[in-house]
């Protein structure tokens, strides 16, 4: 392995991921400073010190720039263009991003109109697969007719359950999570970031998702982490998130460290950058400063991401090659 290469050049070269980003929270700053002014400088919560008081803090801070910006198909497709030339800046080869239900339910937005704008906006060179993210209470009224529509979407890659950890999680999720594999949907949900272990091992019971998003908190049961590592269940990880957003939870003492010691696979991604600052090169850079992680066990980190993804097995190994060549063989 190269050592001489300064680390930020060997993380901007590394061919990297972004497995766990939700669109409306990756909403490009230039755009929210053209119709909120008064952002004419990042929010505070870009600040490395930030935390957020709880989720419906960080909640409600989101949705207030969000809603300012996504109010149509196009105006999607106008930040997906950009959200993505930023990760091809960023030598970022593979992107999963999930849009809201609730700009379905609340916005008035045709879900199949936002998918298609977001998918014309991924430039060559760029893969990008896009899900549908559904809060626990989101199957009511009008929305469960649409949300079984739309698990025969062109174009849409799978499902993820959003939203407060500490909501119940309904008996339709479990019916709907098992009907989208069967449709050949890819299914993710939110576990382990507010709730701890024993809400990760119910969600993997009960909704049996191929992944898991954050799912941090699941070190505090050894068991979770074996049966984690049973299952081969990979957590998407978002180190600068759960530092600014989970209570107890600073970098240098972030549990991904404890996870991929034990032989989970992580993957690292931003989460919502407009509410936290933070690029995918900011993540991998945090684990080699905070955490300690060596450029290989980085490399293994970017392995992971492409490991996990929907890609064809042949684009996998050629990233995969690609990587080895960068590091100097296998972490």
């Amino acid at each position: 392995m190269n050592d001489a290469m300064p680390l930020m050049d060997f993380i901007q070269q590394l061919p990297k991921t972004e497995t766990h980003v939700h669109i409306e929270g990756a909403l490009p700053l230039e755009l929210l400073q053209r119709v909120r002014p008064e952002f004419h400088r990042p929010p505070a919560s870009w600040m490395h010190d930030f935390k957020y008081r709880d989720f419906a803090h960080f909640e409600q801070e989101l949705l207030d720039m969000a809603c300012s910006w996504y109010r149509t198909p196009e105006s999607y497709h106008e930040a997906a263009k950009l959200i993505f030339a930023g990760y091809v800046a960023q030598n970022v080869k593979y992107v999963e991003t999930s849009f809201a239900s609730g700009m379905i339910e609340f916005g008035g937005l045709d879900g199949r109109e936002v998918l298609a704008a977001i998918h014309e906006a991924a430039p060559a060179g760029l893969e990008v697969r896009v899900f549908l993210g559904i809060h626990h209470n989101g199957a009511g009224g009008k929305m469960r007719p649409i949300l079984e529509e739309a698990l025969g979407w062109s174009g849409l890659a799978g499902i993820d359950l959003h939203g407060p950890e500490d909501m119940t999680l309904e008996p339709w999720s479990a019916e709907y999570w098992a009907e989208a594999r069967r449709r050949g949907k890819y299914t993710k949900a939110h576990a382990g970031e507010f709730m701890g272990a024993d809400f990760v091992l119910r969600v993997l019971d009960e909704l049996r998702p191929h992944r898991i998003e954050h799912g941090v908190r699941s070190v505090e049961n050894p068991a979770v982490v074996s049966e984690l590592r049973r299952r081969g269940v990979a957590l998407d990880v978002c180190p600068t998130s759960n530092h600014k957003l989970m209570p107890g939870v600073r970098l240098p003492e972030h549990p991904i460290r404890q996870l991929f010691d034990a032989g989970v696979t992580v993957t690292v991604s931003t989460d919502d950058p407009i509410c936290f600052g933070s690029t995918v090169a900011d993540e991998y850079a945090a684990l080699a400063k905070w955490q300690g992680f060596t450029r290989a066990e980085l490399a293994q980190v970017a392995r992971n991401g492409f490991a996990v993804s929907l890609l064809p097995e042949a684009q996998k190994q050629a990233w995969m090659v690609e990587i080895d060549r960068l590091a100097g063989g296998k972490a």
